[in-house]
């Protein structure tokens, strides 16, 4: 019987497990049919109770959408690609101005965050919180503020003097994406926004984790959810990330360091100049 913490045999069971599993992910897609299987469809354990979607929009009012940019393959040619790219758009109260109470952190953090002193100073977030690549930021802000402009998303006592401190965030998606193109435009920020839904949210190579490496796998957009028993309030707890960060020997499923056990699997990318080993890098959450 194997309890917790794992010993080293239950660990290689484990991981064997995981091996299988992970190994597995083409054969069993056809059985979600669209739908890709996630963690728990594949036995992975994790612990605590998960609201209906297991996303972060189990949190009533919450919506997420999503722009996917991909073209081209081969070399980099900057301005035509290849483009793997996006834009996320998390929406906490939907199309409609209600703020919420917001705070910010980071730890030991390089990327760009817009709109923090203003949720710092007023303890508010008031509109959607976006994320994209390093060099899209500037256009990501700009498109939330037309769009809450024009849908009238604002304080309506303050109509006449509107004004938008956006919260747009970024990871460097530089390693597979021809990012000094600049190929996402206002116009994906406004889809992306439009597109916003409650309900089940896409994962993985999707949105502003397109470009992401993590661990030195292909790395993305993930979410979860975790409803706190009745005598802790009941509340759900809804979590978004985009993950693009880690080396290999640091990857840990379910308490067991895989990435120890596979250290000889290089991404394609390895070999073409890229820094897929690096382990630096960055996680919105």
């Amino acid at each position: 019987m194997c309890n917790s913490p794992l010993s080293t045999k239950c660990q290689r069971v484990f991981f064997l497990s995981l091996v299988f599993i992970l190994s597995s992910l083409l054969l069993t897609h056809s059985a979600f049919g669209n739908e890709k299987p996630r963690a728990r469809d594949l036995g992975i354990p994790f612990d605590g109770k998960t609201g209906p979607f297991n996303s972060i929009t189990d949190v009533k009012g919450v919506e997420v959408g999503h722009v996917t940019l991909i073209s081209g393959e081969g070399a980099l040619e900057v301005g035509k690609g290849p483009v793997r790219t996006g834009v996320t758009a998390i929406l906490p109260r939907g199309k409609k101005y209600d703020p919420v109470f917001a705070g910010w952190y980071s730890l030991n953090g390089n990327g760009e965050m817009t709109g923090t002193t203003w949720v710092e100073e007023s303890g508010f977030l008031e509109g959607p919180v976006m994320i994209t690549n390093t060099h899209s930021v500037g256009v990501v802000r700009d498109g939330v503020v037309e769009w809450m402009h024009r849908n009238k998303i604002y304080d309506p006592l303050y109509a006449d003097i509107f004004w938008a401190l956006p919260v747009v965030a970024e990871t460097y998606d530089g390693g597979l994406n021809d990012i000094n193109g600049f190929h996402v435009k206002k116009k994906h920020v406004f889809e992306a926004l439009d597109a916003a839904r409650s309900g089940r949210v896409t994962e993985g190579n999707v949105g502003g984790g397109t470009g992401m490496v993590c661990h030195q796998f292909k790395g993305g957009i993930g979410t979860a959810s975790r409803r706190l028993d009745e005598k802790l309030g009941g509340y759900t707890v809804g979590i978004l990330v985009q993950a693009n960060y880690g080396g290999r020997d640091t990857l840990t499923i379910a308490g067991v360091p895989v990435g120890k056990e596979i250290p000889d699997i290089r991404l394609d990318s390895d070999e073409s100049g890229n820094q897929a080993g690096d382990s630096r890098g960055s996680i919105i959450v």
